[in-house]
């Protein structure tokens, strides 16, 4: 039996999915949504906030301020109400509102940003409301969860090192890439490892971290319009990149065999079946961090109305299975993901 007096000290460690009954290649998606915040971002937040705290930054009349796409900003909403903190939120009009709606009935302030700056997008907008808040009052304590060591740092403390207690011949991991902070975590850990590790980071089409030319992207969670200062691209092994129709195909096709998962996850299992495909891996131990759960996005990612309005009423047929729900087989070809080697 589990006993707990914080929300912050249950977070389900151990879980993963066997995916390879639904897709062509055997992959294991390690679960980080079981947790009271529902995402992989609660082991940054609590990195981040206890560092603060015992560096003194933190103080009783603290106002803590963040930027966030929506899980990093659950997650803090989270433990500021645990913590007796105020949390103000700066998020854009991408986040889903159930999530805004979330951080405001755990407490939180939540401030969106509208209007995109003309060269660093939405992101850029989001980040200088926060300096201007900083400016103006000094008890908004800003974690900067873009340069915070402690983004990478908690990943590299505990994600990497879970995954290899249970998979001692891991080939190759596939991380998501948004403040990139698990995946520098990830990528610093397994470079130590006694044997060697591919790790892969999956983007999303559009997003300008690893070179690519800034698109519109929906769906929030992956990607950046501003290259992450925590990149450091010497620990990467490759990047794939992954086109929301094909995000939203693998969001629909696990969600047919009973699991729902939130669009960074679509994208990653989306992006590692790509990789998986084009080198022919089909006896590598393979192993793909899944950040969060589906119901985040029930008013977007699973709502056909929303998917025809955006990306056409034929996205989600399969001609060969004949089932309009089940999506394809995620494919580098037609307009799908890329791969950058």
């Amino acid at each position: 039996m589990t006993v707990i007096s914080v929300p912050h000290a249950f977070d389900e460690e151990e879980l993963y999915v066997d995916l390879r009954s639904m897709f062509d290649h055997p992959l294991y998606l390690k679960c980080e949504g079981f947790n009271f915040a529902g995402s992989i971002k609660l082991k940054a937040a609590t990195e981040m906030v206890e560092a603060a705290e015992r560096d003194g930054v933190l103080h009783e009349d603290s106002t803590i301020i963040e930027s966030s796409s929506g899980n990093l900003g659950v997650a803090l909403s989270m433990l500021a109400a645990s913590k007796h903190y105020r949390f103000l939120c700066v998020t854009d009009s991408r986040c889903n509102l159930p999530t805004r709606r979330l951080m405001e009935a755990l407490g939180s302030q939540v401030h969106i940003v509208t209007e995109p700056d003309p060269v660093e997008g939405l992101l850029g907008a989001r980040l200088a409301y926060v300096r201007a808040v900083c400016r103006s009052d000094d008890r908004y304590v800003w974690l900067n969860q873009y340069s915070n060591p402690g983004n990478w740092q908690a990943h590299a403390r505990r994600t990497a090192p879970a995954i290899a207690a249970h998979f001692p011949d891991l080939d190759v991991l596939f991380v998501g890439a948004g403040t990139t902070g698990t995946l520098m975590g990830c990528a610093r850990f397994f470079r130590a490892w006694h044997r060697p590790v591919r790790v892969v980071a999956v983007d999303a089409v559009g997003s300008v971290t690893f070179g690519q030319t800034p698109q519109r992207r929906l769906i929030p969670g992956l990607g950046t319009s501003i290259r992450p200062p925590l990149l450091d691209e010497s620990y990467i092994d490759d990047v794939v990149h992954v086109a929301e129709s094909d995000t939203i195909r693998a969001c629909h096709r696990l969600a047919r065999h009973g699991f729902l998962f939130g669009g960074s996850t679509g994208t990653v299992v989306s992006g590692a079946m790509t990789w998986l495909d084009r080198h022919d891996a089909h006896d590598l131990t393979a192993v793909a961090i899944a950040p969060d759960l589906g119901e985040r996005y029930l008013d977007t990612v699973y709502q056909t109305h929303w998917v025809e309005e955006i990306f056409g009423g034929d996205l989600l047929a399969d001609p060969a299975s004949g089932d309009p729900a089940a999506g394809g087989r995620v494919h580098a070809a037609g307009g799908g993901p890329t791969l950058v080697t």
